[in-house]
């Protein structure tokens, strides 16, 4: 039985929170250079967090770009968030680039994907870092740890559907 894009995980779920218990040098190790595991922990947002957020006003509310495949954004995304490219490409990367490039490098910014459980995910990472490279210094990434399904949807919160 196929349980679409937004089925629970199961064993790499597991694995991922296994991961997630492990010392950083542990880690780090095992992390690679697009692993959404080299974001800083400091630098993650949870779910209830952006949820508060999304009532937020003025500065308080950020700039939510969804950055993982078109397809899982027009299936269902966080209610005002826009879509910014897959993250794993060029052609991604450059149409985040081009979204964020007339902001305030200070901008509040949420990137998130949701598209496989954390430690697999191909896509935070490098839009991650293509937003700090351009200088942005208010970059948080939503701490989606089995998918957007899971860890937003099914947990209630507020979802929109289409373009």
């Amino acid at each position: 039985m196929h349980m679409g894009p937004f089925a629970k995980a199961g064993a790499a779920a597991a694995l991922a929170f296994l991961f997630a218990a492990m010392p950083a040098p542990a880690r780090a190790q095992w992390a690679t250079a697009s692993s959404a595991f080299s974001i800083p922990q400091a630098q993650l947002l949870q779910p209830a967090e952006l949820n508060k957020l999304l009532h937020a006003a003025g500065a308080a509310r950020p700039l939510i770009l969804q950055v993982g495949s078109r397809m899982m954004f027009d299936e269902a995304h966080i209610p005002g968030s826009e879509y910014a490219g897959a993250g794993s490409t060029a052609e991604g990367l450059e149409m985040l680039r081009a979204r964020v490039k007339p902001l305030p490098r200070g901008k509040f910014i949420v990137l998130y994907c949701g598209c496989c459980p954390w430690n697999r995910c191909p896509n935070v990472d490098p839009a991650y870092k293509a937003l700090h490279d351009m200088g942005f210094t208010r970059v948080r990434v939503l701490y989606l740890a089995y998918n957007f399904g899971s860890d937003w949807a099914s947990m209630g919160y507020p979802i929109e559907r289409g373009q």
